[in-house]
């Protein structure tokens, strides 16, 4: 593992970290791409302005429900402050409280804007997918504790040079992860072209989202905190109930509601 991959002064660059800002770097090449197929004037600055407010969003809602929910660390706390110092900004970043917040900032900003939502959300859930996959391959670099249990399977890792070690080979969940979402990108790639109502792309990122992640929380070792099941694949039956309800509204509309944006 390479938790930290070279020093510049006294700054030291983080594989974490280093995957992350990459993530949102080739998100926003992307959604530029994706923006430019539609009627949207001025793409590349709208695809900056979603990038840009969903990487603060993100951060903060992330950061926020770990502090908030997962750590259980009182409020202004000498450990809460810890938590959010410089060399632990990388530590306790919870996926769904960053993609909550992302989400909500990034819808307010167009709505602001008045920017047609659903075509701009299509095209923001195919650059989510690839940015969600390199983004992980930070967490499999790092070794951050989000690994699996332990297994035998040929593909075991262990992480003893981890940011939290483990001398034990263990499912390596952070390529788990990172497989399915380049899976997930090729899928709505390929959807896009049959899509002919904007926001069905939105529906099938949920749906195939919350089944990969429920799939890779089945051998994590999260708590179980309802009915046998992790709080994150609690999250991730919500999110496919939503995705199966919604698509199967949109997709019920007539194909005579084809639109430029959803070519």
């Amino acid at each position: 593992m390479y938790p930290y991959l070279f020093e510049i002064g006294p700054f030291t660059v983080a594989s974490f970290g280093l995957m992350v800002a990459t993530g949102f770097m080739v998100a926003l090449y992307v959604l530029g791409h994706e923006l430019q197929r539609s009627e949207i004037s001025e793409p590349s600055e709208v695809a900056g302005m979603v990038i840009n407010t969903a990487l603060i969003g993100g951060l903060i809602g992330s950061k926020g429900y770990f502090l908030f929910v997962e750590a259980y660390e009182p409020l202004f706390s000498d450990q809460w402050f810890d938590l959010l110092s410089f060399e632990n900004l990388g530590y306790g970043l919870t996926w769904y409280g960053g993609f909550v917040v992302a989400t909500a900032s990034v819808l307010w900003r167009l709505k602001s804007k008045r920017l047609p939502v659903l075509v701009v959300a299509d095209g923001a859930v195919i650059a989510l997918a690839v940015g969600y996959a390199i983004g992980r391959i930070g967490c499999q670099l790092a070794g951050d504790g989000d690994y699996g249990v332990p297994t035998d399977l040929p593909w075991g890792m262990a992480y003893p040079d981890g940011v939290v070690p483990t001398t034990e080979k263990v499912h390596p969940a952070p390529v788990y992860e990172t497989l399915s979402h380049l899976v997930i990108f090729a899928i709505l790639k390929m959807s896009r072209k049959m899509a002919w109502v904007p926001g069905q792309l939105v529906a099938v990122y949920f749906v195939l989202a919350g089944i990969a992640r429920f799939g890779v929380e089945s051998i994590r070792l999260n708590p179980r905190v309802a009915f046998g099941l992790t709080e994150a694949q609690i999250i991730s039956v919500i999110l496919i109930l939503i995705g199966l309800i919604w698509g199967g509204m949109l997709f019920r509309q007539p194909r005579s509601s084809i639109s430029e944006a959803s070519k």
